[in-house]
């Protein structure tokens, strides 16, 4: 059994498409195929159910998937360490959020500290983030909300308030708190189903209030959301940690109902955590508790 045929094994698992397969792995259908096939004829078994042109993962193929994740998991973790040991100083910290207002502010503070190290920063839904985290193919995720799982450490760093945004001429632009349950006839703008803040607010909605918010516009960049408020298209729930004073927009609290979300740092246990790693996350526990003392 050869190294390439365990990585384009689940190239080809994860997308069930070995034309797709192919064009990512940028090597030719037929040679993917062979190589595939060679395996199947190694292990005993076929890994596939064949449909003409489509495949699907059977249940060799799926027990044997977790495994070679797990073998391809552990090679990369081995060459993380040895590019800490050759170039500590050159490094890239891969990161993965689904809450990015306090991003920024955080690559700042670890930039001042540690000025040679690259980012590579993804803003994805929950699902998205615990599958890079399975696969080793990020260093840390920020996340809101936090991850109960055995194998994914999961350290709330924050307990961030969440406030309603309405535009400066707004009927209750002139007050400083209000009710969900006088939210209900109002139309929002927010983030899409599958981003953890989103899910919460419908969620606490439904249960305290009894309803669940119209969106007149649902997508993937939160710091849209104000734009689309200070326009008047509708109001938004936003994080404490994401509101702008400059903006042309009125916060308010919520009566009557605590609605915050935990925003924790993840990282997978069986991770190669770098010195750099290490010190990113400092960084972020150092940082959440600066703004934390400060709102008191």
């Amino acid at each position: 059994m050869e190294l390439l045929q365990l990585q384009y094994f689940i190239a080809v698992a994860r997308l069930e498409h070995v034309t797709e397969a192919a064009r990512n792995l940028h090597v030719t259908q037929s040679s993917l195929s062979k190589t595939i096939q060679r395996l199947e004829e190694d292990l005993g078994v076929p890994l596939f159910d064949r449909m003409g042109r489509k495949l699907r993962l059977n249940e060799f193929g799926s027990r044997f998937l977790r495994r070679a994740e797990r073998a391809l998991f552990e090679l990369e973790q081995g060459k993380q360490e040895l590019r800490e040991l050759t170039s500590p100083e050159h490094s890239t910290l891969e990161l993965a959020v689904t809450t990015a207002s306090t991003l920024p502010n955080i690559l700042r503070e670890f930039r001042k500290k540690r000025p040679n190290i690259q980012f590579h920063v993804q803003m994805l839904t929950m699902n998205e983030m615990v599958t890079l985290l399975d696969r080793g193919e990020v260093d840390f995720g920020l996340s809101s909300p936090p991850i109960k799982r055995d194998d994914i450490e999961s350290q709330i760093v924050f307990i961030d308030p969440i406030l309603v945004a309405v535009p400066k001429g707004h009927r209750l632009a002139e007050r400083s708190s209000v009710s969900l349950i006088e939210l209900r006839d109002e139309w929002f703008v927010g983030v899409k189903r599958g981003y953890g803040t989103r899910d919460l607010i419908d969620s606490v909605c439904k249960s305290a209030a009894g309803f669940v918010p119209k969106y007149v516009y649902e997508g993937d960049e939160p710091a849209r959301l104000s734009t689309l408020v200070e326009a008047e298209i509708g109001l938004a729930f936003i994080p404490s940690t994401a509101r702008n004073p400059r903006e042309n927009i009125h916060y308010l609290r919520i009566e009557n109902c605590e609605l915050v979300r935990e925003i924790a740092l993840l990282w997978h246990r069986s991770r190669y955590i770098s010195r750099a790693a290490e010190e990113f996350r400092d960084v972020v526990i150092r940082y959440f508790e600066t703004i934390a003392k400060q709102g008191t």
